[in-house]
Order: C-alpha cells, then structure tokens, then sequence
C-alpha cells in the first residue's frame, strides 16, 4: 500500500513539472509611434508634448515628443486610448493642445504609428 502512495506522488510531481514546462507566461511587447498632428496655424517646436496610452485595466504609459512630434512607446499587446493634453509657451503666446483617440489595438498585425490629430487654442501673454 505504502509503494502505490509513493508511486502515485511521484506520477504527480512529474505531471506538474511538465505542465508548467509548457507554459509561457511572457507579455509581447511591441513598439508604438504616435505621431501627433499638429494644426497648419501652429509653427512652433513640436517637442516636449506628454502623450499617454491607457489599456483596459487602466495601465498608463507616458513619454514626451521629440523634435518631429513623435512619441515612442513599447507596451504589451492590447486596445488603447491614446490622449495628449499639453501646454507650449513662446514669447507672444501660450499654446494649448488636446486630442484623444479610443480603441487603439496595438498587436504584432497593427500599424506600429498611430496619428493623433490635435485641437490648439492660443492666448496672448501681455508683457
């Protein structure tokens, strides 16, 4: 009786060891651009604007723009809402910029740049 419980543990050890063997547990990461639109009115530097992508489950990544205007991202695969909402100062005015696109899919078969239009507002600084 006592060799078929130890044969038996033993068969079941075994089973879990090469069921977790075959498990993958890794996330694909996938590189993002999102290239912001700027309207034809606005001139000035596109870089310094915070961009963010948030997944389902409310995970939010967030980088800055470089000098073309483009964010770069490497998240997991999944649907997002992108979203931009950003201040810029000159000498003559302040510059606000909004924009928001929902249900992104970002999967190894999507596009890997994404456009996000943008709204601008300005105001004059009085000096």
């Amino acid at each position: 009786m006592r060799k078929i419980s130890y044969w038996f543990v033993a068969f079941m050890v075994l089973m879990v060891a090469v069921s977790c063997a075959d498990y993958d547990e890794g996330l694909d990461i996938l590189s993002l651009d999102v290239q912001l639109e700027f309207p034809s009115s606005y001139d000035g530097a596109h870089n310094g604007l915070r961009v963010e992508l948030q997944n389902g489950v409310a995970s939010t990544f967030v980088d800055s723009t470089d000098a073309a205007g483009v964010a770069h991202f490497r998240v997991p695969s999944g649907l997002y809402k992108i979203s931009c909402s950003a201040r810029k100062e000159t000498y003559d005015y302040r510059y606000f910029f909004n924009g928001s696109r929902a249900q992104v899919v970002v999967s190894s078969d999507s596009s890997r740049v994404v456009t996000l239009p943008l709204v601008m507002s300005k105001k004059r600084i009085v000096h």
